[in-house]
């Protein structure tokens, strides 16, 4: 049995699942990022336990993409968004068939494109693939499933990254802070609310 999707299977795959999947709260976002980071702490690194080596490198590469390392913060591989996708792909074996599905027709649309699958393309050639997929409103009605299942990994990507330490430090969250003093609403803040 060959392990690749034929492009049958993958709209199947698509089909069954509306081409998303749920996503995850806040409280088990933050709960798999601490599973994850326990993890790797004691492991010295996590091995995937979900993914292929080929789609880990898949999934890095995109969600480097969605969060590239820049003034403000790291980037998403650096803030172990892959490693908790992974995890939380583990947990929810029902999302698997829909994001897999989802890789794999990437593959196989870059490979219908430039004879290469994803991450063997270049900049460039990855690039115009995103755009193509990455704004519902203007893409193409071929690439509706596409668009569906990069939609929802960006969706899934961002759970990792803003509930991470890195992107709880992009973000300049502090937590609960008491306040000392409060002086309610600014002379600026309510001329507009009640303007």
């Amino acid at each position: 049995m060959s392990s690749e999707l034929s492009r049958r299977e993958l709209l199947a795959a698509f089909a069954a699942t509306g081409g998303a999947f749920m996503l995850p709260t806040p409280a088990q976002a933050a709960e798999t990022t601490r599973t994850v980071s326990a993890a790797r702490a004691m492991a010295g690194g996590v091995a995937p336990k979900i993914y292929t080596p080929h789609e880990y490198e898949t999934v890095k590469m995109l969600a480097d993409y969605l969060f590239p390392k820049d003034d403000r913060g790291g980037s998403a591989s650096e803030a172990g968004v892959v490693d908790f996708m992974d995890t939380f792909l583990e947990i929810e074996a029902g999302m698997r068939v829909a994001h897999r599905g989802g890789l794999a027709w990437l593959d196989h649309e870059m490979r219908h494109r430039t004879g290469k699958d994803f991450i063997a393309s270049t900049d460039a050639e990855r690039r115009a693939m995103l755009d193509d997929i990455a704004y519902p409103a203007r893409a193409k009605p071929e690439y509706s499933h596409g668009v569906a299942w990069f939609n929802s990994f960006r969706d899934f990507a961002a759970s990792g990254y803003w509930s991470s330490e890195v992107g709880i430090t992009d973000l300049g969250y502090v937590g609960n802070v008491p306040v000392q003093e409060w002086t309610g609403c600014s002379a600026e803040a309510y001329r507009r609310t009640a303007g």
